[in-house]
């Protein structure tokens, strides 16, 4: 009786033990992970200086907001690249600007219009050429887009709507103050640019 007292309770003593070192070591991982996760939290945490006053402000994962960079990339330049007035000198610096958005197809449809003398009746015409962005639909496994807007074009005695939708592609590359999404748009091309209508302006 003696010897399976003893026995049952070195069982019992090594059983107590074997859980107090599991949850030992558990409690031990558990705080290793919530001191993960405070130095993680605290990372995220900036300080912005606005007019003397530090404003606390969280910094989130880049790749969460790619999607909506992706997005105002493909907007900003097809708000560039058609957003014309009738002066030779802002539309080539709109279109150089978005030139610095796209590669070499961008300059290609820039020379293609160029060359249709679409710039010089947007000159001789006095018209204002404003785009509209309606969607834009993104595949983000193969990388590619398609742009749905509309194209208005306002002349003096007429104002015109054309359907404008585009396809092509897009790549991450190094932040600019020219690119300053990191993204380049390539193999860009107008699908449909019919009108929709051209309604004549009373005087």
């Amino acid at each position: 009786m003696l010897v399976k007292n003893i026995e049952q309770k070195i069982k019992i003593n090594k059983a107590v033990s074997i859980a107090a070192i599991l949850f030992a070591v558990i409690i031990v991982i558990a705080g290793f992970v919530m001191a993960y996760k405070m130095v993680e939290d605290s990372r995220k945490s900036l300080y912005v200086i606005d007019n003397g006053v530090p404003i606390l402000v969280k910094q989130t994962d880049e790749l969460l907001n790619r999607p909506v960079e992706y997005k105002s990339q493909i907007e900003l330049f097809h708000r560039l690249f058609f957003t014309l007035a009738p002066d030779d000198q802002y539309i080539k610096e709109n279109v150089q600007k978005s030139l610095y958005l796209i590669d070499d197809s961008g300059k290609k449809e820039y020379t293609n219009l160029k060359e249709k003398g679409f710039y010089n009746q947007i000159i001789s015409g006095n018209s204002i050429v404003t785009v509209r962005s309606d969607s834009i639909k993104l595949d983000l496994p193969n990388k590619k887009f398609i742009y749905y807007g509309t194209q208005s074009i306002n002349r003096k005695t007429s104002l015109i709507m054309r359907k404008l939708i585009t396809e092509g592609n897009f790549e991450d590359m190094i932040r600019s103050p020219n690119n300053p999404h990191g993204v380049l748009l390539t193999n860009w091309r107008i699908l449909d640019n019919t009108e929709l209508f051209n309604k004549t302006k009373n005087y």
